[in-house]
């Protein structure tokens, strides 16, 4: 199963996100999962210091680093294209 159609890891996802970045006013539910992340449109209101968080986070909660700033602006799109590189299928 492709990380995109597997809910469970969507939400953990989010859950990393919102802890990682102390956006604890923003419940899972709130963030969509094809809404950019760094966007507007997302009202996680990211910046670089949240992407180190991030970052950190894929590490610590899912044994996943991403070797540079490009990798990560490739990965950490959307909540769909991070679960479908941490789970291609």
């Amino acid at each position: 199963m492709r990380g995109s159609e597997d809910e469970a890891l969507k939400l953990r996802l989010k859950k990393m996100i919102i802890e990682e970045c102390e956006k604890e006013d923003i419940e899972p539910e709130d963030v969509a999962d094809d809404v950019e992340l760094f966007s507007e449109a997302s009202g996680l209101e990211l910046d670089s210091l949240d992407a180190l968080q991030i970052s950190m986070g894929l590490q610590n909660q899912f044994n996943t680093r991403l070797g540079d700033s490009k990798e990560f602006r490739r990965v950490v799109t959307t909540i769909n294209d991070l679960a479908d590189y941490l789970q291609p299928e």
